[in-house]
């Protein structure tokens, strides 16, 4: 990413799927922690009842701010689009188009 970070700045974009095919995007500062909640069901509602669960997709993006807006640009995406990101990560700024301040 391009966007100045602190040390402290070590925000995750990941997609996880569902045993459904399904997709869920997210951020957090702790993968394994937050994959943990996702599987145990502590995590997020949409995730519930959809294992097994796969981590397919994950980046660092940095700054909080930056990973807030790479995710609501991943969940715009059409299925045909993530999958192409989840096969070749290096196409997200291709794909998500955001504005850098």
């Amino acid at each position: 990413m391009t966007e100045e970070s602190s040390p402290h700045d070590n925000w995750v974009i990941y997609i996880i799927q569902g045993g459904d095919g399904s997709y869920y995007t997210g951020i957090t500062k702790n993968i394994e922690k937050r994959f943990k909640d996702h599987v145990s069901g502590k995590g997020s509602k949409y995730l519930r009842g959809r294992g097994p669960l796969d981590i397919v997709f994950k980046i660092n993006a940095g700054s909080h701010s930056l990973a807030l807006k790479y995710e609501i640009g991943i969940k715009k995406l059409s299925r045909n689009d993530k999958l192409k990101l989840i096969s070749d990560p290096s196409l997200l700024e291709e794909l998500v188009k955001i504005e850098k301040q």
